[in-house]
């Protein structure tokens, strides 16, 4: 691909010139629930001040959903997706949301680690505080709809926990072939070298984790993002279901469609419950 093919594909902040009223819709309405919504913040899963997660639990829930937010494996906070709780909650399903290190304090593979151990500390620690760990979602959001797939296809070895209460996954505009980035100007960051590309890509990988899988993308978004989601859906079948493109959704209204009642991709989440 060519370079100024791949900027111009990957850089979606570039894509939607708006993107900050969402961040500021989301920071406002998830410091709302974070005071409203009765929960527990910032328990810790690992060491690092970034390996904290927040829990709201449901009154009589029937699962538990768990969000892996996004921002390029570089960003973004747990703290800004407290909203998506809310929606969820009152559909009685217990929400955890996870934070984890970033790059380039750490590798890429490394925020995979990351996210196998939330999950795995979780499933030892979730109904100690109040979440049902019997049926399981695993979602997530641009860098985190690759950390959500990616802990589907965990070693067994790293699987602390039954495989089988893993429900379903949802994977929201997420990366799954990782060798555009390495031509993209955030490998500045990433480090990424063809060992490492080799090592993340998820589409010539089979799922450790046989729940079924959501891949879904806006329609609004580059193609090159829709081309991923179609990608891993397709070399994940089976398991994958066929790939849900929203029409009219962006890369970051995808999270509000996976958040409102009514929406095709909120009830899809709902119906693995």
């Amino acid at each position: 691909m060519d370079r100024d093919f791949i900027e111009r594909e990957y850089t979606n902040r570039a894509l939607v010139p708006e993107h900050p009223q969402y961040f500021a819709r989301w920071e406002r309405d998830s410091q709302y629930v974070r005071a409203t919504l009765p929960g527990r913040l910032d328990l810790a899963y690992g060491r690092h001040e970034r390996q904290k997660l927040d829990i709201f639990p449901a009154k009589d829930a029937r699962g538990t959903l768990v969000f892996i937010h996004g921002g390029y494996w570089r960003s973004l906070d747990k703290d800004l997706f407290a909203w998506l709780a809310a929606p969820f909650v009152a559909a009685g399903i217990g929400v955890a949301l996870p934070r984890y290190r970033l790059v380039p304090e750490v590798t890429i593979e490394d925020t995979v680690e990351d996210a196998i151990d939330a999950v795995a500390w979780l499933f030892a620690n979730g109904a100690r505080h109040g979440l049902p760990m019997r049926r399981v979602v695993l979602s997530g959001w641009s860098a985190g709809g690759h950390l959500a797939a990616a802990v589907l296809a965990a070693p067994r070895e790293r699987l602390a926990f039954d495989p089988s209460r893993i429900a379903g996954g949802v994977a929201l505009s997420g990366i799954y072939d990782f060798e555009p980035l390495r031509h993209y100007s955030f490998n500045v960051e990433f480090g990424l070298d063809p060992a490492a590309v080799a090592r993340l890509d998820l589409a010539p990988r089979r799922p450790t984790i046989p729940a079924p899988l959501l891949v879904a993308a806006g329609a609004d978004e580059s193609s090159e993002f829709r081309r991923q989601t179609e990608l891993l859906a397709k070399a994940w079948r089976p398991q994958s279901r066929a790939p849900m493109l929203l029409p009219g959704v962006n890369h970051y209204s995808i999270v509000d469609a996976f958040a409102e009642r009514g929406q095709p991709l909120h009830e899809a989440a709902l119906a693995f419950f």
